[in-house]
């Protein structure tokens, strides 16, 4: 895992004005910063709080996905992919956040790219702030929490797109792309990705083998579970366990 003076070091070398200390003094304004493998790199009292954690150095190396709901960490990601493809920052980001008690709450992001020294992209950073009135905006994750939920409770079951709609009362055809239009990803995948991240807990504080492991969250096939943590995390699930028992 990597260190607070790592994650100061790698600040220090971006181009001037990439600073961060007068966030730490901005009332009811998060700030974060991410590298370009979207690890947290910094982040001001106010966003290290609502992440759950009492000191930065708790972030530090860590993802959204780590840290905060899927179906939240997704749409984070999916930003922050854009604008590290296109250099070019994003404003106005009206999403559902973290409140102070961990309740997803109406906010509004803005994120620009962060530079090294020879004008390279080196990560992002942002600012969050509450906003009032988005819900409007928002109304898709709502109308899609009773989805996501089951999805929550019943990862490791087959599940068929017909009988999650019938949850909603939408057609088939409906919910799908109304999904898809809500979290840029297809129920199936978004149904993967929950039971990868799920596998990392099992991996990280379980005694079970990686097939006991695929098999629990839901995999009926051990290659085809490796074949997709790899895509996601960059590592098969036994090196992702050694990496958490050598760090």
């Amino acid at each position: 895992m990597m260190t607070l003076d790592e994650a100061h070091e790698w600040s220090a070398n971006l181009a001037p004005g990439a600073g961060r200390a007068l966030f730490d003094r901005l009332p009811n304004v998060l700030y974060f910063a991410k590298d370009s493998q979207l690890r947290l790199m910094a982040g001001n009292k106010g966003f290290v709080a609502r992440c759950g954690k009492s000191s930065e150095a708790e972030i530090i190396g860590h993802t959204d996905l780590e840290l905060f709901p899927l179906e939240l960490a997704e749409k984070y990601r999916q930003d922050d992919l854009q604008l590290l493809a296109t250099g070019k920052p994003i404003s106005g980001i009206v999403e559902l956040f973290p409140d102070h008690l961990g309740e997803p709450e109406w906010f509004v992001t803005d994120k620009i790219p962060l530079y090294d020294r020879n004008g390279k992209v080196a990560g992002l950073c942002g600012m969050v702030r509450s906003y009032e009135g988005a819900r409007i905006e928002l109304q898709g994750y709502l109308d899609l929490r009773a989805i996501t939920q089951y999805l929550k409770e019943n990862y490791a079951e087959q599940i068929s797109n017909d009988d999650l709609a019938k949850i909603v009362g939408l057609s088939t055809r409906h919910l799908e792309r109304r999904f898809r239009e809500t979290f840029k990803t297809s129920i199936h995948q978004y149904l993967i990705r929950l039971r990868i991240l799920k596998s990392c807990d099992y991996l990280a504080n379980s005694a079970m083998s990686v097939t006991e492991i695929a098999i629990h969250v839901g995999f009926y096939d051990h290659s085809a579970f490796s074949r997709r943590f790899r895509e996601m995390v960059g590592v098969s699930p036994a090196e992702y366990r050694k990496r958490l028992k050598n760090p």
